[in-house]
């Protein structure tokens, strides 16, 4: 038989085997991070009929080269372009990830580790991050103690039970900022200018603390004090152990003058009830609650708590609250008989006295120190409380003129944002960074690390052996795989959300490599039609 029959026979076979390397890549033209092959042909063998010889000096005959008859084509290698990045498509889905650089994800289906462009993920029902083609999970690094522990790769579980939720923390830093005016008629009031502070205790129930800041009468100077204490219903709470700051005596010099409607004469008040009806109330003697709040109403003042801190001299050159000359039936002694006013030298407040500069108007003082500008808000020794103290800041506050109007308030948490509390964390969404860092947010504002993605590059990549679904194993030629992968960052690579790596197959390519194999295969049959007729000649000689 003829040499040239079986050569085009080889002929037909490699550019056959050439059609379904490019039929395949036709077929996966729209698959996500496919990765196009092509092959090269490498001849087959040959046959010597004669070797070569070298010259022979002796005779001067010349050497002659070998005489070798080609025998066919076979399929040289098959290679994959895996580092030739394919088209990006836009998807919209966070889960979805593509690979910009040499990497590759690392995935597994339990017992096999496997390596992917195809970062078309989705969340599983027990929480892992995984292929949406198989369900194979995507490998990463754990995190621990809120740093990314750079170990063996495992299944990144990123919706487990405790990572839904984030702990609640107690407020413990707040601060009270902008500008309190003199001039301002609330903070010349008995209630004074209300700061409200919105804290939380360390179950993560809110809560708001209302302070009042008033004039006092030192330029300048001016007290804070805790007034009450809300839970989140708005309904008052037990402040009997809470306090802010500590007990302090206030110079405060002012006059108190009756109001309308009330008389003194000697130890009696005389005063009209709400029918209109005249009573009377002995000072000189027990007062009652009721006869309590009706001197305080006399002087000007809502509650009798406030008017009872108020200090004088007895006129025995002993300093004293009007609430203790109340309790021992000494009140009258301290009351002018011209015009039954009450001379007040200051008060005694349980809060903390703010003392600004009359000059630049910054903040001086607290309580006398300038080294320490802030008060505690405390809430007692109690057993089992969920409550934390809460260091209130009042060194941003200022002192200036605001045409009357005060901007002071309090904020939670320090001016870096720190000691702020939160209430207990919903997950509200999952992002995945650049570096393939996983965060959870959290509807109080927190974000959680969850894991790192970890891809794996390879010395060969072209050496990987493709087990279909886009997977690759690892062969003895593309090298080996350390279990622990690399960050995507080391080698400048990224990640990136919401898109995904098309296939990198080029059309145009192809349909000229099918044009130019369609003529080889052409040819190659011709080759074997030729050689029939050769052995059909052959063949009738014997007519």
């Amino acid at each position: 038989m003829m040499r040239s029959l079986y050569s085009g026979v080889s002929g037909l076979k490699a550019h056959q085997t050439k059609m379904d390397v490019i039929g395949n890549n036709i077929a996966n033209v729209n698959t996500a991070s496919f990765k196009s092959q092509s092959i090269t042909f490498s001849e087959l063998m040959y046959q010597t009929t004669q070797s070569a010889s070298g010259a022979n000096p002796e005779t001067g005959r010349a050497g002659t080269n070998a005489r070798q008859i080609g025998l066919g084509v076979k399929t040289g290698a098959i290679s994959t372009s895996i580092e030739t990045a394919g088209a990006t498509q836009s998807t919209g889905n966070p889960f979805d990830l593509k690979i910009t650089g040499e990497s590759l994800f690392i995935v597994s289906n339990g017992s096999d580790t496997f390596f992917t462009r195809d970062g078309s993920f989705y969340v599983d029902g027990q929480g892992n991050l995984a292929m949406t083609s198989n369900g194979y999970t995507v490998q990463g690094w754990q995190v621990q103690n809120d740093v990314i522990a750079k170990d063996t790769v495992s299944a990144l579980k990123i919706m487990s039970a405790e990572n839904m939720t984030y702990p609640p923390a107690a407020t413990t830093e707040a601060y009270v900022s902008g500008i309190i005016d003199k001039n301002d008629p609330s903070v010349s009031s008995e209630a004074g200018k209300i700061m409200s502070i919105n804290f939380f205790d360390s179950l993560g129930y809110a809560y708001t603390a209302k302070i009042s800041m008033k004039a006092t009468g030192t330029e300048g100077m001016y007290t804070a004090e805790l007034t009450e204490v809300l839970d989140s219903n708005g309904d008052a709470i037990d402040s009997t152990n809470i306090k802010l700051g500590s007990v302090k005596t206030v110079p405060d010099a002012k006059t108190l003058t009756l109001a309308n409607g009330y008389t003194i004469n000697g130890s009696t008040m005389t005063y009209l009830d709400e029918e209109g009806n005249s009573q009377n109330i002995n000072l000189a003697g027990a007062l009652t609650e009721e006869e309590q709040q009706v001197l305080a109403n006399a002087y000007g003042y809502t509650t009798y708590e406030e008017f009872a801190k108020l200090y004088v001299d007895d006129g025995t050159g002993v300093t004293t609250t009007l609430g203790a000359l109340v309790e021992a039936g000494n009140i009258t002694s301290v009351i002018s008989a011209d015009d039954a006013s009450v001379a007040v030298d200051g008060k005694q407040i349980t809060g903390g006295v703010i003392q600004y500069n009359t000059t630049t108007g910054e903040i001086l003082s607290v309580n006398g120190l300038t080294n320490n500008l802030g008060l505690v808000l405390s809430f007692g020794d109690q057993p089992g409380s969920a409550f934390e103290d809460i260091n209130v800041d009042f060194s941003p506050s200022s002192n200036y003129n605001n045409n009357g109007t005060s901007t002071i308030s309090a904020v939670s948490g320090d001016v870096d944002g720190y000691g702020t509390g939160r209430k207990l964390g919903e997950m509200s969404g999952i992002s995945i960074q650049s570096d393939g860092m996983i965060y959870a947010s959290y509807d109080n504002g927190q974000t959680k690390l969850l894991g790192q993605i970890a891809v794996a590059t390879f010395a060969n990549a072209s050496g990987l052996q493709k087990e279909g679904d886009n997977l690759y194993s690892a062969t003895m030629n593309s090298g080996e795989f350390d279990g622990i992968g690399i960050d995507i960052s080391a080698d400048g690579g990224y990640m990136t959300t919401g898109v995904l790596e098309m296939s990198n197959v080029d059309l145009s390519s192809e349909f000229t490599e099918m044009i130019t194999t369609q003529r080889g295969f052409q040819a190659n049959s011709r080759i074997i039609t030729v050689s029939d007729t050769l052995l059909e000649e052959l063949v009738n000689l014997k007519r």
